[in-house]
């Protein structure tokens, strides 16, 4: 049994097969997601789990190169932001429209996963950009 880290096997399992520029999208639960989209379905209830749990997870064994958030976070869901930008302080965070950020969601090109989440605040989505761990 593994004992720390992503218990989800699915979750683990494409955390682990991410490469350089993959995506990963954690959503709220109501953020559109393309029909034929991998999706690892977190939601239990409303806000269970949270979107900043789940992406405090994430991020204990994925490296990350970029993100990018709704502009709309930064008015509507401020202490999400905040948040986001406490745990990546190092990371290049791109602000698009909500429109073009599921613009984005629905390109097939490269490799994208959903993890959608209980979260009930409005915004709360994010495209991880898989990094490297070498320089």
């Amino acid at each position: 049994m593994k004992k720390n880290g992503i218990l989800n096997s699915e979750l683990s399992r494409v955390v682990a097969a991410m490469g350089h520029t993959d995506k990963l999208v954690i959503c709220d639960s109501g953020l559109p997601i393309p029909r034929d989209a991998e999706l690892i379905d977190l939601a239990l209830s409303t806000n269970l789990p949270g979107f900043i749990d789940t992406l405090k997870v994430i991020l204990e064994e994925l490296q990350i190169e970029e993100a990018i958030v709704a502009e709309e976070m930064l008015d509507v869901s401020c202490g999400v932001f905040d948040e986001v930008m406490t745990l990546l302080p190092e990371v290049k965070i791109q602000k698009v429209s909500h429109e073009e950020f599921k613009n984005i969601t629905r390109n097939p090109e490269g490799n994208i996963a959903f993890v959608r989440t209980g979260e009930a605040t409005p915004y709360a989505n994010i495209i991880l950009v898989s990094g490297v761990t070498f320089n």
